[in-house]
This record gives structure tokens, C-alpha cells and sequence, in this order.
């Protein structure tokens, strides 16, 4: 099949392109937010094509996969066809509502054709989905191998934006893990905050990586910290796992769900998660056998195989 998809978010994308079809990928000249393209800084197959909204135009599509409420007039403007009426649909819903936690009516509520496919079972608990049809396709991960080594006695954090989103990822939370552990803090625009957080750099690195590089600088710390209060479920846990590393984490959304008994240690308690960080950096076989049980957890759940066989059983009830 030819699939409409565009580059919204590059780590979901690139598992999403490894299935058996042709992904359309919509490119402008200034490839800005609606006209990405291919993935610099990730390896997707030839299968996942680049095309104008002219070659769009004349360009056979069997699938349209929305993620964004401006989707729907985009493919109109692009193709000439009405998402869910010329072309099956479906728009995928990455996040948890921002405005409410539990009232918040989805962009796409008030209308039947097009399914609205949530990435974890939180999401769809905690959206108003109105009379739309729901799915879940959880997340799939690509393996990148057991990289963990732990050999640094620091904790990996990944955020995008840490002074921007404040409280919603846990920032105001790092100075205080920061006296158990220091952290290494990779992701978009960290170099601000060691300042910020009035921290010395020695304790809040900034990590700014290519994607090629950041997998295997993350598995040289010795655990992984999520304190994010209020996101979907980030890959990057989901990428920690994989690499083996042992988990302290917030119990918010879907966290309890993601990390079971033995993978890591997940709670609401900060005094609990503390004693966690402390302990993994103070017996590195207990981190060890912990990242192994996470890896293992996230590789039953989480692996692409069954992530691209989920998306081919919703590709042809939708299509048929």
C-alpha cells in the first residue's frame, strides 16, 4: 500500500517505517514542520519516499495517517481528498490531553469515519474520544542491544526542553535527585540547565547528542531517571529498557504498566525513588540484574515485531 504519513515525531516514524508498504513522506523546500521529509539522524528504509505536495497531487493512496488536527486540511490542500472519505483514515494520538486530565474533548471527537489510535491505554482512558472509534497500538521499539554498562556512577535523564516544560517533565525534581546522583540530562536545549536549576555542571551535565551516539552515552550511566509527571509514555524509557538499564521512575500515566516488579523502581514517593538512585550507584551487580529484568520486560511488550504486526491488523480492517 501507499501510506500519507508525516514526520511528526522521528523515533515512533522510524519503527513505523519498517513495515512491508511505501511511506509517503510530504517535503517542502524549507522542510519545516509540515514538509520534514526523511529522517536525518535516523536509518529508515528506501521504502520511505520523500514527495512534494505537487507530486502528492497525482500520487495513488491507499492509507492516510493523521497526527495532527492540521492534517486534515493539509491532505486535502495536498492530494485533492478528504481524509476519511475519498481515503481511509486513521489519526494517531501520541500524547495525553495538555488542558484537562480527564475532560479534555480530542480534536477529532465529534466525527465517525476516521479512527483515533492511542499509543498507550492511559490515553485513551483519560481522552474525551466523543462518538469517534478508538484503538491502541502501544509503542514499538528497534533493539539496540544490551549496551548497558553502567561504568559511570551518574543518572541518564532525557528531556527536550527542560526549562520550557518545567513541572510537566520533572524539572523542578532534578536539583533534588541531583544531591542522591549526578545527572547527565540528554535531549534538545539542556546546555541552560545547570544554570537555571542553580546547579554546579558537575551535577547536571548537558547532553546534547546525534541520535547515532546517544544510545550507547546513555548505557554508560549507571540508571535511568524519568520524572516526568505528565507526558504520554516516553520512548525513551521504553529505549532504556532495551539498553538494560535498571528504572526510577514517577508512577504517573503508564509508567506502572511499562515497568513490572524487578525491572526498576516506580513510585509517587520521593524519598523511595532517592533511596533507589543512591542504591543502584552503591551495588552495581543489583543495577545489573535489574537492567537485565527491564530489558527483558521491554522486549516481551514493546518489541517492533509485534508493533508492525498490531499496525498491519489495523491497516486491513480500516482498508478493507
Amino acid at each position: 500500500m501507499n501510506i500519507l504519513v508525516w514526520h511528526v515525531h522521528g523515533s515512533w516514524l522510524t519503527a513505523f517505517v519498517q513495515g512491508p508498504h511505501t511511506y509517503l513522506l510530504p517535503v517542502t523546500g524549507d522542510r519545516g514542520p509540515d514538509g520534514l521529509g526523511r529522517a536525518v539522524t535516523w536509518d529508515w528504509p528506501p521504502s520511505a519516499r520523500e514527495l512534494t505536495p505537487r507530486e502528492l497531487w497525482d500520487t495513488d493512496i491507499d492509507l492516510m495517517v493523521l497526527q495532527r488536527p492540521r492534517e486534515l486540511d493539509l491532505a486535502l490542500r495536498w492530494t485533492g481528498r478528504r481524509p476519511g472519505v475519498d481515503v481511509p483514515a486513521v489519526y494517531v494520538e501520541h500524547n495525553s490531553p495538555d488542558e484537562s486530565p480527564e475532560r479534555q474533548l480530542h480534536p477529532l471527537a465529534g466525527q465517525s469515519r476516521i479512527p483515533v489510535v492511542h499509543v498507550t491505554h492511559f490515553n485513551r482512558l483519560m481522552w474525551d474520544n466523543g462518538q469517534a472509534p478508538t484503538e491502541i497500538v502501544e509503542h514499538g521499539i528497534i533493539d539496540p542491544g544490551r549496551l548497558w554498562t553502567g561504568t559511570e556512577r551518574r543518572a541518564a535523564v532525557v528531556v527536550n526542553e527542560p526549562v520550557r516544560r518545567g513541572r510537566t517533565t520533572g524539572t523542578d525534581l532534578l536539583p533534588r535527585f541531583a544531591r542522591s546522583a549526578p545527572l547527565d540530562v540528554f535531549g534538545m536545549r539542556t546546555e541552560e540547565l545547570a544554570d537555571h536549576l542553580g546547579l554546579p555542571p558537575g551535577r547536571c551535565r548537558a547532553r546534547d547528542l546525534p541520535q547515532h551516539e546517544l544510545h550507547r552515552e546513555m548505557a554508560r550511566c549507571r540508571l535511568y531517571l524519568h520524572p516526568v509527571r505528565w507526558t504520554s509514555l516516553g520512548l525513551s524509557l521504553l529505549e532504556a529498557m532495551f539498553l538494560g538499564m535498571p528504572v526510577v521512575a514517577l508512577d504517573t500515566t503508564e509508567v506502572r504498566e511499562a515497568v513490572p516488579d524487578g525491572a526498576g523502581v516506580v513510585s509517587n514517593r520521593l524519598d523511595v525513588l532517592e533511596d533507589a538512585v543512591r542504591a543502584f550507584l552503591a551495588e552495581p551487580e543489583l543495577a545489573r540484574r535489574t537492567g537485565e529484568a527491564a530489558r527483558t520486560a521491554a522486549q516481551a511488550r514493546y518489541g517492533e515485531r509485534r508493533f508492525l504486526d498490531d499496525w498491519e491488523r489495523l491497516i486491513k480492517e480500516v482498508t478493507r
